[in-house]
């Protein structure tokens, strides 16, 4: 299915294209991550945004559904959801100032009410099979391991974030699946404007 975007959307793509790519240049060097933990936790925090709203472009469904099919387990699910659950969990609760102090609790995500995103995932995916994945670094040459590893239980236990995902490691693989993941709706990559 070929969709074209319309003027507003092309600008908010353009933007939104330009921004994540600049993040993602920057996060995914080794000296980025010799910044300070607040810096880091700050751009990390904002690429998870970005992407989060350039999803919402429609084709994007598309292609999440696409990956269920074609891709191995679980890839979807990583791509669309937990990458939105760790926004949401970023924008919605801005108490923390490094990734290693982000957590959550059953009576923390529902403050407000009960079945909001951050619920739902946790509700969902609480108990699942830890995924592994690898994911070359091609500047470096070199192949990395890391874990996605879900919370045993949800309830009123804090469910630390970098329990889930690794900040360096995990971040990274989650920059680099991301970009796969945009880059499906991309003709050509030019200069920015």
């Amino acid at each position: 299915m070929e969709m074209s975007p319309n003027k507003s959307e092309e600008l908010f793509l353009s933007l939104g294209y330009n921004r994540f790519y600049d993040l993602f240049d920057e996060i995914i060097k080794d000296s980025f991550w010799e910044k300070e933990d607040w810096y880091r936790f700050s751009k990390v925090s904002n690429i998870f945004a970005v992407y989060s709203e350039l999803l919402t472009y429609e084709p994007f469904k598309h292609v999440l559904e696409a990956i269920k099919i074609q891709r191995p387990p679980m890839e979807s699910e990583i791509g669309g959801p937990l990458f939105k659950f760790v926004r949401n969990i970023l924008a919605h609760f801005p108490v923390f100032e490094t990734w290693d102090n982000v957590w959550v609790s059953k009576e923390l995500v529902n403050w407000q009410r009960e079945g909001l995103t951050i619920d739902r995932f946790l509700k969902k995916y609480s108990g699942h099979a830890e995924v592994k994945y690898r994911f070359w670094e091609a500047e470096k040459k070199t192949m990395n391991y890391m874990s996605i590893r879900f919370p045993q239980e949800y309830g009123d236990n804090k469910v630390y974030l970098k329990d889930m995902l690794a900040e360096k490691d995990g971040v990274k693989f989650a920059l680099i699946m991301m970009r796969k993941i945009l880059n499906t709706q991309v003709e050509s990559v030019g200069e920015k404007a």
